[in-house]
């Protein structure tokens, strides 16, 4: 199959995404959740940094790589425990679409909180790694930020699966990687399609509320402007955010043998086949 075949077949997977989500449109709340809870735990982290400073940035030069790296990993711990915790969240609620069952928002939230210890450790792994990566690169210069940079790609690649593993297989954290990196070795296909084409998605809705916020500025205020565009960003990135997980949600039921509405199933075959 050539590329461009990838990439239209890629946009079919992001369209039956995006008709799954018009079905179940409350489903865009968890991405929000996710985007706010994340933005009030990196103002948390700086406020509490910054007041414990007397308010002032200047002490971020004079900070010990030992506090710096504590306070990088608590930090990594509690954003990867939310964005898993309403990931989880989304693709559990598509998984009741999926099995023809009721969908709620609260219904997957009450998933998630069933699984948060395992949604813990989970955070706890990927803080650990994300430090270290982090440790790396600020000790080998250029030569460690390609090297991490590799790493990092290959560890986005094996974690594909995870979420749908740790939330239904109840395995400990490195035995979900490796059973992710077992799916993905076992199942190869147009992934890199379906990414372009959320890619293209969200680079549409930027476009528009970009320019929507530029007419706002010119025409009503500046400050009104930049709120909307504000706003704009958060919507985008909740769409390709849920849609990405719908993405995810189908294909794991897919290779699990299970029906996927809206999804043509012999596209979702050929999207991991077989080595």
């Amino acid at each position: 199959m050539g590329f461009f075949d990838r990439l239209t077949n890629g946009w079919h997977i992001a369209m039956s995404s995006l008709k799954v989500l018009q079905a179940n449109k409350q489903l865009i709340i968890l991405p929000i959740l996710s985007g706010i809870s994340m933005v009030l735990v990196t103002a948390s982290f700086i406020s509490v940094y910054v007041g414990a400073n007397s308010w002032s940035f200047d002490g971020l030069q004079d900070m010990n790589r030992a506090t710096m790296y504590a306070l990088l990993f608590l930090f990594y711990v509690v954003n990867y425990f939310v964005v898993v915790f309403f990931n989880m969240a989304l693709v559990h609620c598509a998984k009741l679409y999926f099995d023809g069952e009721e969908v709620t928002v609260s219904k997957g939230l009450q998933f998630s909180i069933s699984r948060i210890g395992a949604i813990f450790a989970w955070a706890v792994l990927s803080a650990t790694v994300g430090v270290i990566l982090k440790m790396i690169q600020d000790r080998a210069g250029w030569l460690g930020k390609i090297a991490t940079s590799l790493v990092g790609m290959v560890w986005s690649i094996a974690t594909f699966f995870v979420v749908p593993v740790i939330a239904y297989e109840k395995l400990s954290p490195v035995e979900a990687v490796k059973r992710s990196a077992e799916l993905m070795k076992e199942k190869w296909g147009e992934g890199l399609g379906a990414t372009f084409s959320f890619g293209l998605i969200q680079f549409g809705f930027l476009v528009v509320f970009g320019i929507a916020a530029l007419a706002v500025s010119a025409l009503i205020n500046e400050a009104a402007g930049i709120v909307l565009f504000v706003l704009g960003v958060l919507f985008t990135f909740s769409i390709t955010s849920a849609l990405n997980n719908i993405f995810i949600s189908a294909v794991y039921n897919n290779i699990n043998g299970k029906s996927t509405p809206y999804f043509h199933e012999p596209l979702l075959d050929g999207l991991f086949e077989e080595k």
